[in-house]
């Protein structure tokens, strides 16, 4: 495992899964609790920076790059189930035996694919305006101009799971049994928004918090976010 440090990014470790490395970031107290943070498509570690330093003052905070993103491995082989395993790898390399999850998005979705895969390993879980896994009209995307942060392949691999989810994803919501916290962005954001509070007809314990924001809730609104998930977080319900 090699570390470096950044004034604004944390400590770096870097992490290996059957083959693939995954970088993360670090911050807090060692003996605090557990939190992992999950980006959106095409984000990395990175973009959680700003809520990342006020949660460490309570939580061990662990930002990762997901594969194929940012400076973890981009093996060429992607799917949101490889992502969900290399988490399940991840936690057993730190010994990390029940977290806290937020998962933006993307990153969402892998934390609830997770959360039903190993139920008993997540203490609570955040869901930062991710849609519930029905299918949609597919819109092909289109490729930035210039040098990207993130695999083009793995793009077009996991839209094609967004656009047309595997129905066993929504069978077995059921099986989630951590107090789940949902937070939708609102009419600005680009999610159907009654896809997002659908969460509450099928999670066992959740409940949903708009804060009008877009998609990007935590970069555009750092000091409500942090707010309302510390306070669920903290929460004994």
């Amino acid at each position: 495992m090699g570390e470096s440090s950044g004034e604004s990014s944390g400590i770096s470790r870097v992490v290996e899964i059957d083959g693939v490395r995954l970088v993360h970031d670090v911050r807090g107290a060692p003996e605090a609790p557990p939190l992992v943070l999950l980006h959106a498509l095409g984000e990395d570690a990175a973009h959680w920076a700003r809520i990342a330093e006020p949660f460490a003052e309570h939580w061990r905070v662990y930002a990762v790059d997901l594969r194929g993103h940012g400076r973890s491995d981009w093996p060429g082989d992607y799917s949101l189930e490889l992502m969900r395993d290399d988490l399940r790898g991840f936690l057993d390399a730190l010994d990390l035996d029940r977290v806290d999850l937020i998962g933006h998005s993307m990153g969402g979705i892998v934390a609830y694919l997770f959360a039903q895969e190993h139920p008993e390993r997540v203490r609570r879980l955040v869901l930062e305006d991710v849609t519930v896994p029905l299918p949609r009209e597919p819109i092909a995307p289109v490729r930035p101009e210039g040098e990207l942060a993130f695999d083009w392949d793995m793009v077009i691999a996991i839209r094609k799971q967004v656009d047309t989810p595997d129905p066993v994803w929504w069978e077995r919501l059921d099986r989630i049994t951590a107090p789940t916290l949902v937070v939708a962005g609102g009419s600005t954001s680009h999610i159907p928004q009654d896809r997002v509070t659908a969460w509450t007809r099928r999670l066992p314990d959740a409940r949903v918090v708009t804060i009008p924001a877009g998609h990007l809730i935590h970069a555009r609104e750092p000091e409500a976010f942090t707010e309302v998930v510390r306070s669920f977080l903290h929460s004994r319900r």
